[in-house]
């Protein structure tokens, strides 16, 4: 079995060495050490990075991506249809972002018109105007963002 370096496995996933080892610690790939403990990974370290980084891109985080690589035997690298099997799991997950990012999508339309300083029209931050039983103004806006106009010096 041929053995790579992290140098070479970096060089040949795109991923940095600091990343392979922070993997390497999560759990989602493995290395053996040499006698001067430097590590070294298996080829098929590659196909699990290409899956670590396919899962990454839809939206999984590295707790989801663990045990979807923990469910194949005996660490070996994920097939088309592991990612298949994986993926149809994950399709609710994903219509479900789609559609609250199509929502907020769609509500920023509205929001930026309104001026959402007085919030009696944003859906997104203030539905049905509960924000106006607390008097007028931005009363959501953090105190750190908002800004005193500037005072007149002219005169």
């Amino acid at each position: 079995m041929q053995l790579l370096t992290i140098g070479q496995v970096s060089a040949r996933s795109g991923v940095a060495p600091s990343a392979l080892r922070y993997y390497e610690q999560q759990g989602l790939v493995t290395a053996t050490r040499t006698g001067g403990g430097a590590r070294r990974f298996p080829r098929s370290v590659l196909r699990r990075l290409a899956f670590v980084r396919a899962a990454q891109n839809v939206g999984l985080s590295l707790t989801e991506i663990r045990a979807a690589l923990n469910t194949l035997p005996g660490e070996r690298p994920p097939t088309a249809a592991d990612w298949a099997r994986l993926s149809r799991g994950w399709r609710d997950r994903l219509d479900a972002q789609i559609a609250a990012l199509t929502q907020l999508r769609d509500g920023l339309d509205s929001c930026i018109g309104c001026g959402c300083l007085s919030l009696d029209r944003c859906a997104l931050s203030n539905p049905g105007d509960v924000a106006s039983r607390e008097g007028a103004g931005a009363r959501w806006l953090s105190p750190l963002l908002r800004r005193v106009p500037p005072t007149s010096n002219a005169g």
